[in-house]
């Protein structure tokens, strides 16, 4: 397969991905901080903050605009188009990675994404999110979960397809742990809280929602929202398919698959690495993640999975490309991994 193919698979899958992330985390948290009318502009702030640093996108936002209110944040994580996160912005680069490896996705797939592209970058949109918000965010999600579910079942499951598996895979894990991040600014620096009022259950309900794991948390939990379990069905869980767990097993499940080595062995780097971190993820625990502090644990987990993504581009990808096109590869991977992290 060509490197520039599986390039493009791989962050059509991606992007996919980051819109429907940022679909539901806005969505949940603009309809929390419905709960909190009576927030002063402080309150709102410290709201909102810590979503715009769930995506990286403080800095830049901050250069845009002097205050941070639901309506600035949201036109500028669903709308901006110089946001490289923003919703919008995802799915039109989506969109144009999928038109660049058309013969390589069916032809289901490519008339939901050009649908979705089309709807997104339409007056409709505009008028759909102005009447309901929830609404315009239901639209993202699910077709986000449909074109999943055409890749399933429409596409050819050979390397490119394996690609674009593993760009959803480690975009779902970090997108899951950005999501746990949120609110630990709320937490102990170590150790768990001694106490969990009704304000600090609702927002980490919100953390739950965000990640879709409500109804799997009430399941396996009840409805007693604790730090604790929250951090436990999200990082360790092996049932639950949005837990980092299962989706870094699953990208390093891929990523053999692409080489040919069984489990328990290695042949790159990339291959290593995820094999130490679903290790670490199927023997760690809870207990050992607050003793370190979440937000710790979860600062060092996204850099592995940025160190894991940086090793399969240099085996896979960047140096498979001949000198006349290295030029273009390196401007197109830097654009694309704009504040990704």
């Amino acid at each position: 397969m060509l490197s520039r193919v599986a390039n493009s698979l791989y962050w059509m899958a991606r992007y996919l991905e980051r819109a429907e992330n940022v679909a539901r985390i806005l969505d949940v948290n603009l309809q929390l901080s419905l709960d909190f009318r009576s927030l002063d502009p402080v309150e709102v702030q410290n709201h909102w903050l810590p979503i715009l640093d769930c995506t990286g996108d403080q800095d830049a936002f901050r250069a845009q605009h002097k205050h941070i209110t639901a309506a600035a944040v949201t036109e500028f994580m669903v709308f901006d188009q110089q946001n490289p996160n923003s919703i919008v912005s995802s799915i039109c680069q989506a969109r144009e990675n999928a038109r660049t490896v058309r013969d390589q996705i069916s032809v289901e797939s490519w008339e939901q994404l050009n649908r979705l592209y089309l709807f997104a970058i339409a007056p409709a949109a505009r008028h759909m999110w102005a009447s309901s918000p929830s609404d315009f965010f239901n639209e993202v999600k699910s077709t986000s979960l449909l074109l999943i579910g055409l890749s399933e079942t429409t596409h050819i499951h050979n390397e490119g397809w394996l690609f674009s598996q593993f760009g959803r895979f480690i975009e779902r894990a970090d997108k899951t742990s950005r999501i746990l991040d949120v609110r630990t600014h709320t937490l102990p620096a170590r150790g768990l809280p001694k106490t969990v009022n009704q304000t600090a259950a609702l927002e980490w309900s919100a953390v739950l929602r965000s990640a879709s794991a409500w109804d799997a948390f009430k399941t396996l939990y009840g409805a007693d929202v604790h730090p604790r379990n929250v951090a436990g069905l999200l990082l360790f869980n092996e049932d639950f398919p949005r837990s980092i767990r299962v989706c870094v097993e699953q990208l390093n499940a891929t990523l053999r698959r692409i080489s040919g080595v069984a489990e328990g062995r290695y042949s790159n780097d990339a291959e290593k690495l995820a094999g130490r971190l679903t290790a670490e993820l199927r023997f760690g625990t809870v207990e050992e993640v607050f003793a370190v502090g979440l937000h710790e644990y979860l600062d060092q987990l996204q850099a592995k999975l940025n160190t894991i993504g940086d090793a399969v581009f240099s085996i896979y990808i960047s140096h498979a490309f001949n000198d006349s096109e290295t030029a273009f590869v390196q401007q197109e991977e830097k654009q694309q991994q704009a504040r990704i992290f």
